[in-house]
Formats: C-alpha cells, sequence, structure tokens
C-alpha cells in the first residue's frame, strides 16, 4: 500500500522537544513501514524520517502554532502530492475540511488528536462522513456529538526506544504542556504532602500556558520543586527512567495521553486520576494506579515502589505496540479504500 502521511506543519517529525502528536505520526510511520508498506510524509522540512519527505514549509511554524496562513499552505501542498497514492492520513484539522468538500483522487483520513469540543464537533459533525475519522480513546470517542466515528484505535509505542529504569531517582515527574488542564499544581500539592522532589518537563509557549504558569506554579518552584523547561528528548529520556512515578493529575476528558505510554516504557508506574482515556491506558495496581483524588495519589506513590517495574515495561509493550497500532490503521484504511471504490 502507498501510504501519503500529512502532519501538522508545528514542530518536526520526530519531536526534537514536545510533541505528541509528532511522535504519535513518527511512531506510526515506523509501523506502517515495517510491515512492507510505502509511506511518503508531508512535514516541515526539518523533519529526520527514515522515509520520502515532502515540504513547503522549510522550518516548523512551532511560534505560529494554530495560525491560518501556514496550516493552509502545508495542506494546500499536500493536496498537490495526492496522486499515485492509495489512501492520505492527514493530521491536521484544515486539510480533511478540504477533502470533505473536493473532489479527491484517492480516500482521505483523518485522526482527531484533541477532545471533542464545541468547536471541533462542529467541524467534525460536517466532515466525518465524507472522511473517515479516527478516535484515539473510547473516552474520547464518547464524546463526539453528530460526528461518525470510523475506528477507535489506541496509541502504539515502541518500548525498544526508551531506556529501562529502576527508578532511582526518588522523585516524581510530570510531563506535558504547562496547561491547568494538565494539573501541574495538583502534582505540586502531592509532591509537598509527602515532601518529594518533583522534575517538571513542559511546553510552555502559548500565552495562555505561561499566564497559568506564572499565577500557579512559579510561586511554588523551590529546590523541590524545579521546572526544567520544554526538555530535549534525550533529557526526558532520562528522567523518564530514573523517575520513581509519572502524576497525571488531570482533570478533563483527555482524549489519550501519550506521555503514560512513555513513562511505562522507560518501566516507570503512572498515578492518574479517573478522567478520560487514563482508565483505559493505566492497568490499575499492575501498571500504576488509577486514584481519586490528591490524598489517594499521595498514597499511591507510596505504594508504586512495590510494583514490578519489568511487568510495566511489559504491560504496554503487548497492549500498546507499535505493530498492534499500525496494523489497526492497515485494516481500517484497507476497509476505506474499499468503500471509496465502491461509490
Amino acid at each position: 500500500m502507498r501510504i501519503l502521511m500529512v502532519a501538522p506543519p508545528w514542530t518536526p517529525i520526530p519531536p526534537t522537544k514536545y510533541g505528541g502528536i509528532e511522535f504519535v505520526v513518527s511512531e506510526l510511520i515506523k509501523g506502517l513501514t515495517a510491515l512492507g508498506h510505502e509511506v511518503v510524509l508531508v512535514a516541515s522540512g526539518d523533519s529526520k524520517v527514515d522515509v520520502e519527505l515532502r515540504s513547503v514549509i522549510k522550518d516548523a511554524e512551532g511560534m505560529r502554532i494554530g495560525m491560518a496562513v501556514p496550516e493552509l499552505r502545508h495542506v494546500l501542498f499536500a493536496r498537490l502530492q495526492m496522486n499515485g497514492f492509495d489512501i492520505v492520513h492527514d493530521h491536521t484539522v484544515a486539510g480533511p475540511v478540504m477533502a470533505a468538500f473536493c473532489n479527491n483522487s484517492c480516500p482521505v483520513v483523518t485522526t482527531i488528536h484533541g477532545p471533542f469540543n464545541e468547536e471541533l464537533n462542529d467541524i467534525y459533525s460536517q466532515t466525518s462522513s465524507k472522511v473517515p475519522l479516527i478516535a484515539i480513546s473510547n473516552s474520547q470517542a464518547n464524546s463526539a456529538l453528530n460526528v461518525e466515528i470510523g475506528d477507535i484505535i489506541h496509541h502504539g509505542i515502541d518500548v525498544t526506544t526508551f531506556p529501562f529504569g529502576a527508578g532511582d531517582g526518588n522523585y516524581l515527574f510530570c510531563l506535558g504542556r504547562m496547561s491547568e488542564s494538565k494539573g501541574i499544581h495538583r502534582a505540586i500539592k502531592v509532591a509537598n504532602m509527602l515532601n518529594m522532589e518533583l522534575r517538571i518537563a513542559a511546553k510552555m509557549r502559548e500565552t495562555h500556558e505561561i499566564e497559568y504558569f506564572n499565577r500557579y506554579i512559579e510561586p511554588e518552584l523551590s529546590e523541590t520543586i524545579i521546572y526544567e523547561g520544554e526538555v530535549s528528548h534525550a533529557r526526558k529520556l532520562e528522567l523518564l527512567r530514573d523517575a520513581r512515578a509519572l502524576l497525571f493529575p488531570i482533570r478533563w476528558n483527555e482524549p489519550f495521553g501519550m506521555v503514560m505510554l512513555e513513562a511505562m516504557a522507560s518501566g516507570t508506574p503512572v498515578i492518574a486520576f479517573k478522567e478520560g482515556a487514563a482508565v483505559e491506558v493505566v492497568n490499575d495496581g499492575v501498571s500504576g494506579f488509577l486514584v481519586d483524588d490528591e490524598v489517594d495519589m499521595a498514597s499511591a506513590v507510596e505504594k508504586s515502589s512495590k510494583l514490578d517495574r519489568a511487568l510495566v515495561r511489559s504491560y504496554v509493550e503487548s497492549e500498546f505496540s507499535v505493530e498492534k497500532m499500525a496494523q489497526r490503521h492497515i485494516d481500517f484504511y484497507k476497509r476505506t479504500i474499499a468503500n471509496f471504490n465502491n461509490n
């Protein structure tokens, strides 16, 4: 099968720092090529992949994330590449919208990586019947209103690219975006309750992220509450490997949470609130703990050292492998191509 993969233009593939969607795209490409399929990637020109790369944007547009002009330029270029492919998998927002109202030389599918909020429900309710949509968790799919869900496919991860660790750093770790929805202020509360070190690695570029940091996080920083910034991939691997546990204190309908897989791939247990997709990702009592509040989270931290970190890693390897994710996509692509050819 010949697949045109279209990534968002905001971060290179794979991401050098923060980039959940971009990391998923990178892992999916590896899985598809391992199954013998040809993938051509449309992404920013600073991407470094082992497949053919096509770009109109030289460097990732991280400082203009979400702006219409760079994304439209990117997806219009992608449309010019469509001939000769069996299917297009577009991870942008504008591209699938455009495909829904155009004549396409091959089928186009998309993955929604964010929550089905009011805005995205309005968009995908008008496009999902024409551009089949992949949800990334049951929790995410259940929040869709008047949107056709083509399939639900969990993310996958190659655990061999994550160093296994004993968690002997004796610190707690928070990884993601500097956002109130990610609950970093709650992680600080837990760390203070336990008198433990907390290391925070988070993207902080957008105005709302900076405002959240200034109001809730910066006043709490100390010798034990440490913000490391938006760390490099190499530093992230070190922090995951040596952490006693990853705290995932969300209070919203998280669509997936790739950081949970990254932690478990390192052998690090995940302690998460029972919100969103966390209940689908964490095997309670095996790969971490699902808790109700900060008090329960603190108690789970004390229990986490008793978990077998080798079992944590093997769990994610068996349940969330790149191979499984890639094969589920191929099955979905085949069904979509058959429907496209029959219409």
